[in-house]
């Protein structure tokens, strides 16, 4: 009977010192950092990936020694089944707990992409068949009706429509979901900026409004002159003179335009040549950004129907045929 009693008191002791070893074992695992000898590791979680999966993946990576105390780890804090899926950053230090709250978290890696001020809707879906983060759902150079019926538009137009900005993204998303957000994006710009619009603007609707910002963001790279500009413009449309901008002759005038624009090209008759038609063209013929949306629906007053480009990025602003044929000796054929 005592080596009966002996024997149990050595089993319960060792049962003990077994489960004391375990717990340390697994305090260790809590507090000891990840193996991440090279800095920062991009992780990326699969859709559909497991628990075991993850600790599995981890473990083949080098970042866990005992993959089963991860697995643990997740049971105890109740998240074995909240892993999502993603890219996440793991930074230099952390831990197994800090691990598992980053994957079961959804704060994945964040991308970015920009749309370019005065862009085409040709130049961004360009961009966007070249960039290789995207899952590609549209062609490089699909039709202007294709792409605004997969948007859910079929009869609009798709130039200018796309807030040109940097847009944030996650892996999976494709080129299409980035222009229903810069679609849905310039939508916004409209109604907010249409909504405050000066009063008395010789335009009819946002559209024409979107039209008028896409040609003088074309005119002007600079901020300040983007609502004197649209003033020009605002005050011919008001006195029914032609807008005369070389910007919508070359987007009419598509491939065929080498870079030089000539006299020919000037009276060629095309919808969108406003040497040859009044008013705005049909549509815009490129993105326009905020600035010039604001500028267009608050133009700068003054007399200014002319301007020239001085060479520095810049223009001259002229009230008269005569002050304007002078600056463009000045500036274009360098006659003082």
């Amino acid at each position: 009977m005592r080596a009966l009693l002996l024997l149990l008191v050595v089993s319960v002791f060792a049962g003990g010192l077994i489960a004391g070893g375990a717990w340390m074992e697994y305090q260790d695992f809590l507090s000891e950092p990840l193996a991440l000898d090279r800095g920062p590791l991009v992780l990326d979680v699969e859709r559909g990936t497991s628990l075991r999966g993850l600790s599995e993946a981890l473990t083949e990576l080098g970042l866990l020694e005992h993959p089963y105390l991860f697995i643990a780890m997740a049971y105890l804090e109740d998240r074995a089944t909240s892993i999502k899926a993603g890219e996440y950053e793991l930074p230099p230090g952390i831990t197994p707990p800090g691990l598992l709250e980053l994957v079961t978290s959804g704060k994945v890696v964040q991308r970015a992409f920009t749309l370019v001020e005065g862009w085409t809707y040709r130049q961004a879906l360009a961009a966007l068949a070249k960039d290789k983060r995207f899952e590609h759902l549209l062609g490089e150079d699909p039709a202007a009706q294709t792409v605004m019926t997969r948007l859910g538009y079929p009869e609009e137009h798709p130039e200018g429509r796309f807030l040109p900005e940097t847009y944030h993204f996650s892996k999976g998303t494709s080129d299409l979901d980035l222009l229903r957000r810069a679609y849905e994006a310039m939508e916004q710009v409209l109604e907010k900026e249409w909504g405050q619009r000066e009063a008395e603007l010789p335009l009819k609707s946002p559209y024409e409004a979107l039209i008028l910002a896409s040609i003088v963001e074309k005119e002007t790279g600079l901020a300040v002159e983007r609502p004197i500009i649209a003033g020009v413009f605002i005050r011919r449309l008001d006195l029914g003179m032609k807008l005369q901008t070389d910007p919508t002759v070359i987007y009419g005038l598509g491939e065929r335009f080498d870079g030089n624009l000539t006299r020919a090209h000037l009276r060629g008759d095309t919808p969108y040549n406003t040497y040859v038609h009044q008013g705005l063209p049909p549509t815009p013929i490129a993105l326009p950004g905020r600035d010039a949306i604001h500028g267009v629906l608050h133009p700068q007053e003054g007399k200014s129907l002319y301007f020239v480009a001085k060479g520095d990025g810049s223009h001259h602003f002229s009230a008269t045929v005569a002050e304007h044929n002078r600056a463009v000796r000045r500036y274009q054929l360098k006659k003082q």
